[in-house]
């Protein structure tokens, strides 16, 4: 073999160890080293199996491969020997087997691909339980995870699969008798993994398996030699349906068909015309789907305006081996248009395929008038239609009868004509023809001689009315098509404008589901729509979401369900539906499916923000209250140790300094433990502010009560004229300590802190300015996050919720809080409040302003020093 081409893989598959897979392998290797061809054993596990062993003898084996690994030695085949030694077939037992960590490759069939790539043909062994689609079927039968597994395009590439079959109980015998196991281990194996149940469900997927992969060799066979003709080589049932009630007894007549032959499949098919117009209830459609589905069979839905012709295209596509009709639902009379889709059916389906003619109820019942095409004109339309082509004409003969007036011949026509063309155009096609034979009886009694008999004298006046029904016909035939494609455009128009406003609103996200389903209810004039959805395939249906009265538990209950993939189902009440509202129909049903996901990620996506903000904030807290709250504590231990410690005879200065720093520290720890609840309230949504009407300067000195040197550290100025505002004096009073603090802790010693207030409308401004370092723009909105200081705080204390704290108080009053540049350097801080309107508050009862000013009192007495400018 030359080696620029490829290896040629072949497989022997088992249904389960023990079933003698490389057995077979080392045998067909001595039968081709007989044959003269080059071939060594890359690898092969014989399992301390005698029969096996000896198997190996007379063949050239190629060195294993010595790993070391967590203190063990490990032996896996020599890729690199094997592509040096370059035989012309390398056998490798295991496919499925996973190397030790430090080979060449992680899995063996890797280490087969490269073989194949060098050009060297390969000759393998896998057990069914291997294959990586069945891991999941294998475990629930057996009960065994399989870790090890191949990928299954790996072993459907295989240029040869052979099956290397065994029946449970030879299998048994085999293990009984201790030709696969030791003896210690048969009792064991026969009892768990060597069951009989398992050893038959293993078998069966083996030969199943097996058998789709050789279904595929012969369709691939026929595709390549352009084969049309059926080879029964299985039995393929194919079932004609027309939408009808009688489906559901076809179908139940080929699935007993397909169960007298082993392998029998049965594929249901619905043909539907190209136009779209169709007879079909497409809820019946639906209940036939599902019963096919349930009884192993297959659904399909093909597009052809010849049903006979796509039927038995469709069939011999599948290799089919019959096809399975119901009895004609025609009535005697209707034969005449033809012999029916079973009659022709039969007669062309030739000698490869049977047809069964199954009888039902509905036979010979009639078929139903197919939809009209004038349906879609309107009942009002329609019945103008037929005013226009029988009423018209008759009024003109009257009135050209009692006019004496001699038009002629050609005029008459022309008029009668154009009541023709009305009659199209208002109603279709069937007026229309009505219209022409009936305007050319008319012309032939009176207006051809001879008058009043149904006889016409001159052959020219004959030829003259066939030309008139012939021009008639062909122009109603015209304007109706004219008017159908004019409506079908229309109707495209109108479902391109849905089809845009739905993709659009639904990509901008501004539709809920509900407004989607309305939305659906509203354009088919539906009673009510539902989105069931249901787990799994045999999980009850639960609804997501619906609009209208009727509440539906499965989509079987309604009058049209579209299913959205295997476990969502649009399910609609009111009336049946054509096949042409279905694809926008179809369209809205995927758009609800993406609506429902989009909530469902949206709110799956607010949790975990929520959960990712409160972790950030627990981090943050613990990591500023860690240092925060042991720096006091630190201090008032060390203070109370020194004061008790009896080693030291503290004087009245030194006793009252310890005393001092147990109260400072204690301070601290109160106003942390104060901005602590403060922030917890504001985040849970628990403040709630009793507003009254109040004037600035009365709370703004009593905010200052905490400020270190407030007569040097702050100049105040609040004039006496402003407009009172509408606050919580309380909350006002932390707000404008909090920002105050903040300000003195970063303004040099030498320039105080300026407290000013206007009134600006109807709003008053509180600015503090400092001439500290100031703020860069990109963190001015940040220094208002909880923990997030800007900077280092050497001459304060804090974990950064001071003007979180007051941001939060501030706008729970309606107002605002907000950082501005100082002219020449430093920080202004704008807080912002609405001024009262004593016409429209609502008196405040005396024990409530009572309760609200010690609030307020207590508040302000909690501030203090505080480390950080950022809440």
């Amino acid at each position: 073999m030359g080696r620029g081409t490829r290896g040629k893989l072949r497989i022997y598959l088992g249904s389960a160890p023990g079933v003698g897979k490389t057995y077979a392998m080392l045998s067909e290797a001595h039968r081709r080293v007989e044959r003269g061809t080059d071939c060594v054993v890359a690898f092969v596990e014989h399992h301390d199996r005698p029969r096996t062993e000896v198997m190996l003898h007379g063949l050239e084996q190629i060195p294993r491969r010595e790993l070391a690994y967590r203190g063990a030695v490990f032996h896996e085949m020599d890729v690199d020997a094997v592509l040096r030694r370059a035989p012309a077939v390398a056998l490798v037992d295991e496919l499925a087997h996973t190397n030790v960590p430090g080979s060449r490759n992680a899995k063996r069939w890797q280490d087969v691909e490269e073989l194949l790539g060098a050009g060297i043909d390969v000759i393998s062994t896998v057990n069914i339980q291997h294959l990586e689609s069945l891991g999941d079927v294998v475990d629930s039968i057996t009960g065994v995870r399989q870790r090890e597994t191949v990928p299954d395009e790996v072993v459907r590439r295989a240029d040869q699969i052979e099956l290397v079959d065994m029946s449970p109980q030879s299998l048994r015998r085999r293990m009984a008798h201790g030709n696969i196991y030791k003896p210690d281990k048969v009792d064991a194996a026969l009892s768990n993994y060597f069951r009989p149940g398992n050893l038959t469900a293993l078998r069966e997927l083996a030969l199943l398996w097996v058998a789709d992969r050789a279904d595929e060799y012969l369709q691939e066979y026929r595709g390549e030699h352009n084969i049309r003709s059926t080879w029964q080589a299985r039995e393929r049932i194919v079932v004609g349906l027309t939408g009808g009630p009688e489906g559901r007894t076809l179908i139940r007549r080929a699935a007993r068909l397909a169960e007298k032959g082993a392998g029998g499949e049965v594929l249901a098919v619905y043909i539907a015309r190209s136009d779209g117009l169709t007879a079909a209830s497409p809820k019946e459609l639906a209940v036939q789907r599902t019963l096919v589905e349930d009884l192993g069979g297959t659904f399909h839905h093909v597009i052809g305006d010849d049903i006979p012709a796509a039927l038995l295209e469709f069939a011999r596509g599948v290799n089919a081996t019959q096809i399975v009709l119901g009895s004609s639902r025609r009535k005697t009379w209707q034969y005449m248009f033809g012999p029916g889709v079973g009659a022709t059916v039969a007669r062309e389906s030739g000698p490869d395929l049977d047809v069964h003619i199954v009888t039902h109820d509905e036979v010979a019942k009639g078929r139903g008038l197919p939809v009209a095409r004038g349906a879609r004109l309107g009942r009002s339309r329609i019945v103008w239609g037929w005013l226009t082509g029988i009423g018209g004409p008759a009024l003109l003969a009257l009135l050209l009868t009692h006019a004496n007036s001699d038009l002629g011949l050609a005029n008459d026509m022309l008029l009668f004509l154009s009541l023709t063309v009305a009659a199209a155009l208002v109603g279709g096609l069937l007026p229309a023809l009505a219209s022409a034979a009936f305007g050319s009886l008319l012309l032939n009694y009176f207006f051809t001689p001879p008058l009043h008999l149904w006889t016409v004298a001159d052959p020219r006046n004959i030829v003259a009315i066939v030309i008139f029904v012939g021009v008639a016909v062909s122009v109603a035939s015209v304007v109706d098509t004219a008017a159908r494609r004019t409506h079908q455009a229309a109707r495209l128009r109108a479902e391109s404008e849905i089809l845009s406003f739905l993709a659009g609103s639904v990509l901008r996200g501004d539709t809920s589901l509900e407004a989607l389903l309305e939305r659906v209810r509203e354009t088919f004039a539906m009673e009510s729509v539902a989105l069931l959805e249901r787990e799994g395939d045999t999980a009850p249906w639960t609804c997501a979401a619906s609009v209208g009265a009727q509440s539906l538990g499965r989509p079987e209950d309604a009058d049209v369900d579209m299913p959205v993939g295997d476990h969502l189902a649009l399910a609609l009440t009111g009336r049946v539906l054509p096949a042409e509202d279905r694809r926008v129909l179809a369209a809205f049903a995927a758009q609800a499916a993406v609506v429902l996901d989009r909530q469902r990620l949206q709110s799956e996506a607010d949790t975990a923000r929520t959960l990712a903000e409160g972790n950030r904030i627990r981090t943050a807290l613990l990591a500023a209250v860690s240092h925060d709250l042991r720096t006091p504590l630190a201090g008032i231990k060390a203070a109370v140790s020194s004061l008790r410690s009896e080693d030291v005879d503290w004087s009245p200065e030194d006793q009252a300094e310890l005393l001092a720093g147990i109260e400072e520290g204690a301070d601290r720890l109160d106003h942390l433990v104060g901005n602590l609840l403060d922030i917890s309230r504001l985040q849970t949504g628990t403040v709630t502010p009793l507003i009254r009407e109040i004037d600035l300067d009365e709370v703004v000195p009593l905010a200052l009560v905490g400020v270190p040197d407030p007569d040097l550290s702050v100049d105040l100025d609040v004039p006496e004229t402003l407009p009172m505002v509408s606050v919580d004096k309380g909350l006002l009073e932390r707000a404008v300590a909090n920002v105050v603090e903040n300000a003195v802790k970063y303004s040099p010693p030498d320039k105080p802190v300026l407290v000013s207030a206007s009134a600006l409308g109807d709003r008053v401004e509180l600015r503090v300015v400092d001439r500290g370092p100031g703020v860069p723009d990109d963190a001015k909105d940040r220094i208002f996050e909880p923990f997030q200081r800007y900077g280092d705080a050497p001459r304060g204390a804090g974990v950064g919720l001071g003007l979180a704290v007051a941001r939060g108080f501030t706008e729970a009053m309606g107002g605002t809080l907000g950082a501005e540049d100082t002219p020449g350097g430093g920080l202004t801080m704008v807080l912002t409040l609405r001024a009262a309107t004593r016409t429209t508050q609502d008196p405040v009862p005396e024990a409530v302003q009572t309760a609200v000013q010690t609030a307020g009192q207590a508040a302000g007495q909690e501030a203090g020093p505080q480390r950080g400018r950022h809440a």
